[in-house]
């Protein structure tokens, strides 16, 4: 195995300078152009992005995207990348990346997989400028060092790598799947559903959200691990995501969290024991799945009661106005959407093992200890 510098094995080039590509650029249909909050799996992610026109496209040519690039996160959370599959390929990205071109003398897949070493990303981190908003640029991101097996190892490792991430994200789409089907049902049901006079059934009823919920803040985290640990294991739940672990749970019952403070609007879903923390809404309700489908209607910007930060209040959401349909009605629906959010469920916890054995191997699959030839993933 040699070591070598990214700049040896790879072309390196900045996104477009705000000069040359502005956000009243961007159009409703077009290219899509990937940027920062789009990095961080092995695929990109497609909400909320940003488009050009075919002329800006022309006119930019050269930041445009070919299958086996690779994207970083230029500013910011600097150890972030993506990588570019087929779907993806002939898209663009934005000033706020960087994009790595490997040439034929390393696999694009090794190179990705390379980057999500957590001592890769400590490295770039740690050569990241500025005090307050890190960034890297192309010298310095060329400089860091790559171990390469020979080519036939790399793909080897890349294709043992690639098998458990095709299973997550297969695994994602089928959950992507599950969501718009109970999404479809409780449109169907409730929001396409009138009677020939305009009206709801007799028993239906229009109440708040306190009708059918209870809505409490969460509490502060106590003490954490950034990493999950064997101590360490209950997740302490953000605004948005999993902010770390501990030792204990303020929560062991199917709950939905919202964001309270800063980021809101974004609901998660927990079927087992986490600690909600001090930013977020903690939602429980014997009609669990119904109340999903209204969380996920709510203009939450409306509701907003901060001047420089987001605000939503406990208050505030106790008296969102919705219908109450009877209780067999509810049940049924329960029953119905509940059965396809089961399989949700279990290829959340399917992606959760595949994710921990990924994060296993590569250490050791990347540094030699472990040899590719005796895996039989």
């Amino acid at each position: 195995m040699r070591m070598t510098q990214l700049k040896t094995i790879a072309d390196i080039q900045t996104g477009p300078f705000g000069s040359q590509l502005h956000k009243e650029d961007y159009v409703e249909t077009g290219t899509p152009i990937v940027t920062v909050e789009h990095l961080g799996n092995r695929v990109f992610t497609e909400q909320n992005l940003p488009r050009v026109s075919d002329s800006d496209k022309a006119r930019l040519i050269k930041y445009t995207l070919s299958t086996g690039d690779i994207v970083f996160s230029r500013v910011g959370s600097v150890d972030r990348c993506s990588y570019v599959d087929k779907s993806h390929d002939g898209w663009m990205f934005s000033g706020r990346c960087l994009r790595v071109r490997p040439t034929e003398l390393v696999d694009s897949l090794y190179l990705y997989y390379y980057f999500c070493l957590e001592e890769t990303k400590q490295f770039v981190r740690n050569i990241a400028v500025g005090a307050t908003m890190p960034s890297i640029n192309t010298k310095l991101l060329g400089e860091v060092e790559i171990a390469l097996p020979d080519l036939n190892n790399q793909k080897r490792i890349a294709a043992v790598l690639s098998s458990l991430d095709d299973k997550i994200e297969n695994n994602q789409k089928l959950n992507d799947n599950l969501l718009e089907q109970a999404s479809s049902i409780y449109q169907a049901w409730f929001e396409d559903f009138i009677l020939s006079d305009g009206s709801c059934p007799p028993s239906w009823k229009q109440g708040t959200l306190a009708g059918i919920a209870d809505i409490t803040s969460g509490k502060r985290p106590p003490v954490k691990s950034a990493e999950k640990t064997d101590n360490a294991i209950i997740p302490i739940v953000g605004a948005a995501s999993v902010m770390g672990y501990t030792t204990a749970a303020n929560h062991t019952d199917k709950i939905l969290v919202t964001g309270r403070v800063g980021t809101h609007g974004v609901v998660q879903r927990f079927n087992s024991p986490c600690w909600a923390s001090d930013n977020t809404l903690v939602i429980t309700s014997a009609f669990y799945e119904y109340t999903f489908q209204i969380l996920q209607r709510i203009d939450y910007r409306a509701m907003n009661r901060g001047s420089t930060q987001p605000l939503i209040t406990q208050g505030d959401m106790n008296k969102v106005p919705i219908l109450i349909p009877d209780n067999e009605t509810l049940l049924k629906f329960e029953t119905l959407v509940g059965q396809l959010m089961k399989q949700y469920q279990v290829n959340l916890l399917e992606n959760d093992k595949l994710a921990e054995l990924r994060e296993a191997l590569l250490p050791r699959l990347m540094s030699g200890e472990l040899d590719v030839s005796d895996l039989d993933i």
